[in-house]
């Protein structure tokens, strides 16, 4: 293998999802996936055309779809996450996109980037959830701007950590950091962990997603932007943690694993653009199942080999 291009195969049902067959959607896009018992559940990222909410474009809501084969899925018409009003400071986050899912235990934590209306933002949002039918609120859990925080699945030395990508969408760089906590609330010990640039897929910013632990490390799905003549594209890569020292890199796809090739990748709201929120790992099967919107407009998925990934990590392929 010369590079990680050829570890994923693309479902021949791509797209899983398309926007023209929801009425009233405008974008529909970029889903975190779990699996809880025999169901596979993506919070999907949704906007809709006739918003009675939300502050100008801001006014995307997460949406669950639901599935039993993790193929044919059922989109929800009711918000799980969505504006809320009820009073200062709640009633001015909104746009609540691109969340990541952790399960901890026996409950689903979900950081979700949310943007502060008339404040520097976005901020992530941590939230949770045991049935996926209630969503609790519980703080905000990163100072600004922040997008794409991720937890790790168990805690560390006694620490849960998470996984930051400050900066918002403004254009600037973005890097990936990392900091610890006692109790999912108050974080400190920040220590930066990648930047971007390692490679031309990644040139202006990388982003990550919840790792996935293995015997050789913290796997771990990130995003990068590359912004050349013909314009901006997103691409997906992997990263591979320390599992004692999650703040220490021992690998990394030099390649990127999934890049805008097809159709469905390369036009739409936002064009030529793949991107992951997570993924989930069937250690049985030595499968990865990588669930990924695709240009705003499509739900996709891509399936690949675990220890093929890890390898190619380690390997820096």
């Amino acid at each position: 293998m010369k590079d990680a291009t050829t570890i994923f195969k693309r479902h021949p049902k791509n797209p899983l999802l398309h926007v023209k067959d929801f009425p009233g959607i405008a974008q529909l896009y970029n889903p975190s996936p779990v699996k809880m018992g025999d169901e596979t559940i993506l919070l999907v990222s949704v906007v809709e055309h006739a918003a009675t909410k939300g502050y100008g474009r801001d006014v995307g809501q997460t949406r669950i779809a639901r599935s039993r084969d993790g193929i044919n899925f059922v989109l929800e018409d009711k918000n799980f996450i969505d504006v809320q009003q009820e009073g200062m400071p709640w009633d001015l986050y909104h746009h609540f996109i691109d969340n990541r899912v952790t399960k901890i235990d026996d409950t689903y934590y979900i950081i979700t980037p949310a943007m502060v209306k008339g404040y520097d933002s976005p901020v992530g949002m941590l939230g949770k959830t045991k049935d996926f039918k209630t969503y609790e609120r519980i703080d905000i859990i990163t100072a600004p701007k922040n997008r794409g925080a991720s937890l790790f699945p168990e805690k560390i030395n006694g620490k849960y950590y998470k996984l930051d990508r400050p900066g918002g969408g403004d254009g600037s760089n973005g890097d990936i950091w990392i900091s610890e906590s006692p109790d999912l609330i108050h974080w400190g010990g920040f220590k930066p962990v990648i930047s971007a640039g390692y490679r031309f897929w990644n040139v202006q910013k990388i982003g990550p997603t919840p790792p996935i632990k293995t015997d050789k490390g913290w796997l771990d799905i990130i995003h990068g932007v590359y912004s050349p003549a013909g314009g901006t594209y997103y691409y997906l890569g992997a990263i591979l943690l320390d599992l004692d020292e999650p703040w220490k890199v021992i690998g990394k796809t030099n390649s990127y694993i999934l890049g805008p090739q097809e159709p469905y990748e390369r036009h739409g709201n936002c064009d030529n653009t793949v991107f992951a929120c997570g993924a989930i790992a069937d250690y049985d099967k030595d499968e990865i199942r990588l669930y990924y919107g695709a240009c705003d407009n499509y739900i996709c998925l891509a399936t690949g080999s675990l220890s093929e990934l890890v390898q190619a990590c380690i390997d820096e392929i």
